[in-house]
């Protein structure tokens, strides 16, 4: 820990979890990074929050570039950043707001605008953070331009990734289902529609969290407790809260206001009925006007207000007070503030002159008036880790878009954001590095404007084109973000504007099987053959219908109704469509493999895969080669041939695979299988090296139990109990996040856990176990992975009599999909187990376990180790040390030591010492 880390109090693992918040990364991944929890992680960015006074996650990303500043050796940011301005008064206000936030699921801080009511919310849960054991999150909702949003605007502040068969709203309130926390939801009002049913499936399902919104109209969901935001107290005259602020902020920019003329300061704030900003607006023109010039103008402006109406809504003194200012402005300036009301999020300066920037204007005069709008308070600086930016109140910039209106240039600076927006969306998705910290902190950047350009120009009929294209990059951009449902929504957007809705629907199929959303990947292939039909693309039909039905069978296990029965009818409709087009006619014939394979013999079925893949390759097209080498390696499994299983599985994850949904959906389960079966031919090496790969695959961040599942298994074969231990943290977490659901297919990485647990001698073997079963695996499905495992603990410990016993089973009693990879584990450890045992069978074992796996060199040793077991034969021993040493296998390799006895035995203890194990 630097010494700069120790007197702001943060603690090495904060540090560490501050710098990867600063790489842009989800609580997820910082838990995979770290080997930690997602608990662990969400608890370190609380205590960050409270120790560096940060708002927010998007704040402690920016002061992560601070510290990380600090390590290199430069000056260190404040520990605790003051806010651009101090709080002041409404100590009532504030109090009768902490008792309802403690005391109520849902408080709405309703009010005006420009009264003050975002910094009275943070100032409240600052105050309440105690409170609330799992932290406070806060979520500006300005930007949000879409109410579809909101939950993504959540998910986004509490760091939460779309979780596996989930939508990022669903996975936002699984995350909260049992967490003791505060949520902040800051202007609510433009987007009540998407509020509202948020709130009201999260407070629902989230009994102890607890929501605290501010809106300018209350939201209209059970639970809400409505507490009204009155303006500044004006009671007390010269010591009334809305002079404190006045003189506050009048002292800031440099013009404190002496004691005799507090009495006039005070008639200003009655004018302005005590509204906050209205007050800020006055005080911030100071230095150019006086406290008596002030007093002037502004009185003039004020009498245009009168009587009821003023009485009424306290926004017309915002209204006035902008009108006020906004007059006082020089022409070039006003036409800035106008121009920039296009942007929704914090902007540059650069970006700014590439919208405001025509004339009247140059680039060089927008730049200019930037500076002076920030110093009459109608713009905020926000520092930000790519420089400077720009942020206009929601008050501020509504009064922007009107005068835009009025001055006749809305659809030219809408246009013109639209083309900033494009260019940015463009340059995005053209970055070939987009697994960075800066590529993220782009796409955050400017993810809010390019959403609402996109709004826009998607209802303009003129700019129909333009908004294709942008919800096209939007979508490429969203999906390599690992936003995966606003990936498959862009895509389907982008479809709608499309002449030819065919491309995009394809893409959107691509994304919904990524997110194991099996019925909608059946309906947007269905959708893609209906546009490409009506557009005259029968062979396109034809491939759409054919992938449909493929998929049904493919990606079963992503349905929750799996549409097999509606697959020979696809099938049918395709061959009647395909005529002689050489991909469709592979389609075809990869659809046929599922749905045809379940009648046929393994010889015809083996036949229809192989030239399912020949096809495929005929095309170039290795998406179409990829997923005809998964059919031929589910064919070839189902014969029990591991060797060329394993060649098909290298074959198929050596493919060039696009980089695109498609292509990352066809890398993730070519990776798994390769991984799996390379454990199957003793290729212990491969499988942890594939296994590493899909490990880090951004696209799994959120499935850290599918992601881990491989590398699990392969780790603990190899016997590095220490990868162990860490990749199952990540495992667990993660399926405990997803709701524990049944997953079979990853109960082998749990049963290889609980090896591991097994040999260590720990308690936890028996938790892993209980996993295992939790999973769904039936004892039929499990009985070959099952028995390995548990022979190798036997062993281990020298139970070499119950290991005999647990091998009993001839192999050949076993179905042959159920032993699968674990056929050649199965043989070789049941000869050792009768080798050690001294059985009469022994040798008979050995003899027959050696035509069984011919070409695993892995095998091989353990069948060299048991014969040399038999002869007691040193040397031999000694050989296969050497056969587990090349076939990457240091626990077989230390254990043949302990079976040599003697000084080899000390060295093997050592060596199972150092691996995290001990001797049995």
């Amino acid at each position: 820990m630097s010494s700069v880390d120790a007197q702001a109090g943060i603690s090495s693992r904060e540090a560490e979890v501050l710098s990867l918040l600063g790489e842009h990364l989800s609580n997820a991944e910082i838990g995979a990074r770290l080997f930690i929890s997602v608990r662990t992680v969400e608890t370190h960015v609380s205590s960050l929050l409270r120790k560096l006074g940060a708002p927010d996650r998007r704040a402690l990303a920016g002061l992560a570039v601070e510290w990380g500043r600090v390590a290199r050796g430069g000056r260190v940011a404040p520990a605790l950043p003051s806010p651009v301005t101090s709080f002041v008064g409404r100590a009532r206000e504030r109090a009768l707001l902490a008792e309802a936030v403690t005391t109520q699921r849902q408080v709405s801080a309703v009010g005006p605008g420009g009264v003050g009511k975002t910094r009275l919310a943070l100032a409240v849960a600052a105050d309440t953070a105690g409170e609330f054991g799992d932290g406070v999150w806060f979520a500006d909702l300005v930007p949000v331009t879409d109410p579809a949003m909101v939950g993504a605007a959540v998910a986004a502040a509490i760091g939460v990734g779309e979780q596996p068969g989930r939508s990022l709203d669903d996975s936002v309130i699984a995350t909260l289902a049992d967490r003791r926390a505060l949520l902040v939801l800051d202007n609510c009002e433009h987007v009540r529609d998407g509020v509202a049913p948020f709130l009201e499936r999260m407070l629902g399902s989230c009994p102890r969290v607890t929501v605290l919104a501010t809106s300018r109209a209350r939201l209209m969901v059970p639970f809400e407790r409505v507490q009204p935001i009155p303006p500044l107290s004006l009671s007390g005259d010269a010591e009334s809260d809305a002079v404190a602020l006045f003189l506050d902020r009048a002292a800031a920019v440099g013009w404190p206001v002496p004691p005799e003329q507090r009495g006039q300061a005070a008639e200003v704030c009655r004018g302005l009925d005590g509204v906050a900003l209205a007050i800020e607006l006055a005080a911030a023109r100071l230095p150019t006007l006086g406290l008596d010039g002030l007093t002037d103008t502004l009185s003039d402006q004020l009498r245009l207000l009168s009587g009821g109406a003023r009485a009424d809504d306290r926004h017309q003194s915002v209204r006035a007070t902008l009108e006020w200012s906004h007059a006082l402005l020089d022409p070039a300036d006003r036409t800035v503030l106008r121009r920039v009301s296009a942007f929704v999020a914090p902007f540059t300066a650069s970006a700014a002159a590439r919208v405001a920037g025509f004339a009247p204007l140059d680039p060089a005069a927008v730049t200019d008036g930037l500076a002076r709008l920030t110093e009459h308070s109608l713009l905020t600086v926000v520092p930000s880790p790519g420089g400077t930016r720009y942020r206009t109140l929601e008050s501020i910039r509504q009064f922007g878009a009107e005068r835009l209106a009025e001055a006749g240039e809305a659809d030219e600076v809408r246009s013109r954001h639209l083309a900033w927006c494009a260019a940015t969306a463009a340059d995005l998705v053209a970055d070939a590095a987009p697994d960075t910290g800066a590529w993220r902190s782009r796409f955050d950047t400017a993810a809010d404007d390019v959403r609402a350009a996109l709004g826009w120009a998607a209802a303009e009929p003129a700019h129909r084109a333009g908004a294709h294209a942008l919800a096209l990059d939007l979508a490429a951009a969203a999906f390599r973000r690992t936003l995966l449902g606003e990936a498959q929504q862009r895509y389907e957007q982008a479809a709608a504007l499309a002449d030819d809705p065919a491309p995009a629907l394809r893409e959107a199929a691509a994304v919904a099987g990524c997110r194991m959303r099996g019925e909608d990947m059946h309906r947007l292939h269905r959708a893609a053959a209906a546009a490409a039909l009506a557009a005259g693309d029968t062979a396109g039909a034809a491939r759409d219908l054919a992938t449909a039905a493929a998929g049904a069978y493919r990606f079963a296990r992503a349905f929750t109704h799996p549409p097999q029965d509606e697959a020979a009818d696809l099938l049918a409709e395709s061959r009647e469509l395909a005529g002689a087009d050489p991909a469709a006619t592979a389609a075809i014939a990869l659809a046929e493999c599922g749905v045809l394979g379940a009648g046929s013999a393994l010889p015809e079925a083996l036949t229809r895969a192989e030239r399912a893949v020949e096809l495929a390759r005929r095309t170039g097209d290795p998406l179409a080669e990829s997923a005809a080498l998964d059919a031929l390696t589910a064919t070839l499994c189902w014969a029990g041939d591991t060797v060329t299983t394993a060649a098909t599985t290298r074959r198929r994850v050596g493919l060039s695979l696009p980089d695109t949904p498609a292509g990352a959906l066809e890398r993730v389960t070519a990776l798994a299988e390769a991984a799996e079966v390379a454990v199957g031919v003793g290729d212990l090496a491969g499988a942890r090296r594939w296994g590493r790969q899909l490990r880090d695959l951004p696209l799994l961040a959120e499935r850290g139990d599918f992601a881990t599942s491989r590398l699990l298994v392969a780790d603990a074969l190899v016997g590095d109990a220490a990868a162990v231990l860490d990749g199952s943290t990540r495992f667990l977490d993660a399926w405990e996040r997803a709701g524990r659901p049944h997953a079979p297919d990853l109960a082998t990485a749990a049963a290889a856990v609980a090896m591991v647990h097994g040999l260590r001698g720990d308690d936890s073997r028996e938790r892993w176990r209980t996993v295992v079963t939790d999973l769904g695996v039936t004892p039929r499905d499990s009985a070959g992975y099952r028995a390995v495992f548990d022979t190798i603990v036997l062993l281990h410990h020298g139970r070499t009599a119950e290991a005999a016993e647990r091998t009993a089973a001839d192999p050949g009693t076993f179905d042959e999909q159920v032993l699968w990879v674990w056929r050649d584990w199965y043989v070789v450890l049941r000869a050792e187990a009768a080798a050690l045992t001294g059985s009469p069978e022994a040798r008979d074992r050995v003899a027959a376990a050696r035509s069984a796996v011919a070409g695993n060199a892995l095998a091989v040793a353990f069948l060299d180790r048991a014969e040399a077991v038999l002869d007691g034969d040193e040397s031999r021993l000694l050989a296969a040390v050497k056969a587990f040493q090349r076939a990457g296998c240091p626990y077989q390799e230390a254990r043949t030591l302990v079976l040599l006895g003697g000084a080899h035995a000390t060295a093997g203890a050592r060596a199972l010492a150092d691996l995290g194990l001990g001797v049995g």
